[in-house]
């Protein structure tokens, strides 16, 4: 079995919940020798549960150290000399403060790429990023849900996870450069860019988004749930190839060019609703999947999970879901989540 593309890697990590040890876990994953840097008390997200814990550190290393003393400093000197690369996710002022920039930590090591992981940006203030506050004011919460019902959000932190994965890009990418230096990314700006061509049919055409029901697409008809039989379906028709393929399963005559459906949308939703109350979600992804039509019956979690018993390992003691990045003859370690401290740095001096 082949090393990980990452290996020899390695990165720190200083930071609390999810976005960034998120990101980190991403690289551990693919071999980095990933080092968490936590407070005395460990990182909040020990508080949750230690299957929260375990869900975005497998695989890491545990080094405590008190960063407002010169002790921890040293500490954290000693470790940025050998390192790659620093991932910080906290708040500007805390990140100025505790000297977690590359103008800071350059004396130690000039070749260091350090990535500010912030809600705004490393410039702006502290005002509170959390995910969900983050999906509001960037427009994901009013593109979301009934249009005759609330604004609503996912049931997952999907700011959180995408300014993560952003971050691990950025992070690689400066090390690819071979220079070191200060990355920046906050999560408005992660969210902005994930809405990309509803901000250019915006910017460029002066079309304001606007919330369809059961999540209908705003170009492709029909593209989005359907009720059946017996659960619901997510029909994606986006080219005309698709529909004659669905139509002719599902017994449908007409309407034949995406052109036509997107101008008689409602006409359309109402001839597949009825032809889908015909069967369940579950027979109508069976029928339809064979044809190469996008269909999926809704899951649950649980019973995703179970369909893609694949994508489930094993670090330590926890059952987790693999790394979406699957790289041919590497299988990554998944190592159980760090205790607290089980990494410290020999010599520094951990304040309570």
């Amino acid at each position: 079995m082949t090393a990980g593309p990452l290996d020899g890697i390695r990165v720190l990590e200083v930071g609390h919940m999810l976005a960034g040890p998120y990101a980190t876990m991403m690289l551990a994953d693919l071999g980095a020798e990933v080092t968490k840097i936590e407070p005395p008390g460990g990182d909040i997200s020990r508080q949750v549960s230690d299957a929260y814990f375990a869900s975005l550190n497998r695989g890491k290393r545990s080094a405590r150290l008190d960063l407002t003393t010169a002790d921890g400093q040293a500490g954290l000197g000693e470790l940025v000399a050998d390192a790659h690369a620093l991932l910080v996710n906290l708040k500007p002022s805390a990140i100025h403060r505790l000297g977690l920039t590359y103008d800071a930590l350059r004396k130690w090591n000039d070749r260091i790429v350090c990535v500010a992981l912030t809600g705004y940006g490393l410039a702006a203030g502290d005002d509170p990023a959390f995910d969900y506050v983050v999906q509001a004011a960037t427009g994901v919460a009013a593109l979301t849900g009934d249009p005759d019902g609330p604004p609503t959000l996912p049931g997952y932190s999907s700011a959180d996870n995408s300014s993560g994965l952003t971050a691990a890009l950025g992070l690689l990418a400066h090390i690819v450069s071979g220079r070191g230096g200060q990355v920046e990314v906050s999560l408005r700006d992660v969210m902005l860019s994930q809405l990309n061509y509803r901000a250019s049919a915006y910017l460029n055409e002066g079309v304001e988004p606007r919330r369809l029901p059961l999540g209908a697409h705003s170009f492709y008809v029909p593209a989005q749930l359907f009720p059946t039989a017996e659960g619901y379906l997510a029909l994606f028709i986006t080219h005309d190839g698709f529909w004659k393929s669905f139509a002719a399963e599902a017994g449908l005559q007409g309407f034949p060019t995406m052109a036509e459906r997107a101008e008689r949308r409602e006409e359309v939703l109402a001839a597949v609703t009825d032809a889908l109350a015909g069967d369940t979600a579950a027979s109508w992804e069976a029928r339809l999947r064979p044809l190469g039509v996008p269909a999926a019956a809704v899951r649950t979690l649980p019973q995703a999970l179970a369909a893609t018993p694949e994508a489930v390992v094993t670090a330590g003691d926890f059952r987790l879901v693999r790394s979406p990045v699957l790289v041919a003859g590497y299988e990554p370690d998944y190592g159980p989540p760090p205790r607290l401290g089980e990494h410290d740095v020999s010599g520094a001096v951990v304040e309570s």
